[in-house]
């Protein structure tokens, strides 16, 4: 499988910030995600970060010249016309400034008037820049144009100050540009999903858990939010958060429970991703249980079957997703659980494979519906199968 910008041709546009270090990690994740990366830096931007670096990790050398380009003579035109989209990260007031009235004196201002690719300008300042009438103007007027702006961040600025200015973190960069490119077919959608493993406690120190990272759940999270949907993760783990997901955390399979019953009212699509225990201490001891005391007994009664109640509660036209992570009978043991616990589809998982399931970065699966045939996934990034996962999904609602 491929990655989520597998194909597409992206201008990474610098201008002369000091947030234009942040450009070479953009510019590798841009790759990364399978995207060829065309990068053209301003004369300012050179001040800051050298050409070679960027050219390293982009996917042709940097652009700096609007005259003199061996391969045309005339670069502008050939960039825009040929981008899937544009990207200016950082973009100083002086960009918004002359984007705005069209004031086109280097290669990425005319690369940035000669297209109709759509464009996302990542601006990054001194707070008293970005609050200035004139630029705040500037980027009203942008946005009006169909300009993706992606607002600064709060924080620590060069000059040792804080506030708002901060050029966005590459990842929120990236998640707004594979928005702006994905399919939007989850635009308006609802999607809740849970993520991790839950904690048990036997006494004040001890747990019984399990091998989850939660980095399927995350996959899946990061996956829908690209393709336009709004998306709650219910989450016993402290990964990095998807831009624009809100996160609910929970520890223990009763209070995994009770937040998905709770989000699962008014959201359209639950994915429950998350690994919950089937037993439970009947009772935690108070304090630390002490070796000198002798072995403890440990009684165990069992959890809430969160996902089969989410079936019986499920709403018409929700669609409900379980996975199944099997060591035997694979997809005997995936199909019952489809079937008993009224999914709308199951993903299966040999987590005793090699490079399957828990805490890899990797996972193959099989999908299995009621009304179609078993499609397998090979080995793959987890952001790829969240990828078919989520495909079919859409699937499941389009044929409705």
């Amino acid at each position: 499988m491929t990655g989520s910008l597998a194909g597409k041709r992206i201008v990474l546009g610098v201008t002369g910030g000091i947030a234009a270090y942040k450009a070479i990690e953009i510019a590798r994740r841009l790759v990364d995600a399978g995207a060829h990366v065309v990068p053209i830096m301003t004369e300012a931007a050179q001040h800051f970060v050298g050409t070679t670096t960027l050219s390293a990790l982009a996917s042709e050398p940097v652009k700096t010249e609007l005259w003199h380009d061996p391969e045309t003579p005339i670069p502008h035109t050939k960039a825009g016309q040929g981008a899937d989209l544009i990207l200016v990260a950082p973009a100083t007031a002086k960009l918004l400034a002359a984007y705005r009235i069209g004031y086109s004196h280097d290669l990425l201002l005319n690369t940035l008037i000669a297209t109709r690719a759509p464009v996302v300008v990542c601006p990054a300042m001194h707070t008293e820049m970005w609050e200035h009438p004139s630029v705040v103007d500037n980027v009203a007027v942008l946005r009006e144009r169909g300009v993706h702006i992606v607002e600064p961040d709060s924080g620590r600025l060069a000059g040792g100050d804080v506030g708002a200015g901060r050029l966005a973190e590459p990842e929120r960069i990236v998640a707004e540009v594979e928005r702006v490119l994905g399919p939007n077919d989850l635009d308006g959608v609802r999607l809740v999903v849970s993520a991790g493993g839950t904690r048990e406690p036997i006494d004040s120190v001890r747990v019984i858990a399990n091998r989850s990272s939660g980095k399927q759940g995350y996959a899946v999270a990061a996956e829908a939010l690209a393709r336009g949907a709004s998306v709650t993760i219910v989450s016993t783990v402290s990964l990095p958060t998807p831009p624009g997901a809100v996160v609910v955390p929970v520890e223990t399979a009763a209070e995994m429970h009770a937040a998905m019953n709770a989000a699962a009212d008014d959201h359209d699509v639950v994915v429950m991703a998350a690994a919950v225990a089937d037993f439970r201490p009947a009772s935690a001891a108070t304090g630390k249980i002490k070796k000198r005391d002798g072995v403890p007994e440990i009684v165990l009664e069992p959890t809430p079957d969160i996902l089969a109640g989410l079936g019986e509660n499920k709403r018409a036209g929700q669609v409900l997703v379980g996975f199944a992570a099997e060591t035997d009978d694979l997809i005997a043991n995936a199909t019952s659980k489809l079937e008993k616990k009224r999914l709308d589809l199951i993903v299966a998982n040999d987590v005793g494979a090699p490079e399957v399931g828990f805490a890899h970065d990797t996972n193959a699966v099989t999908l299995l519906r009621p009304d179609a045939k078993p499609v397998e996934i090979d080995l793959a990034a987890k952001r790829d199968v969240a990828r078919a996962v989520i495909d079919t999904i859409v699937d499941i609602r389009r044929t409705r």
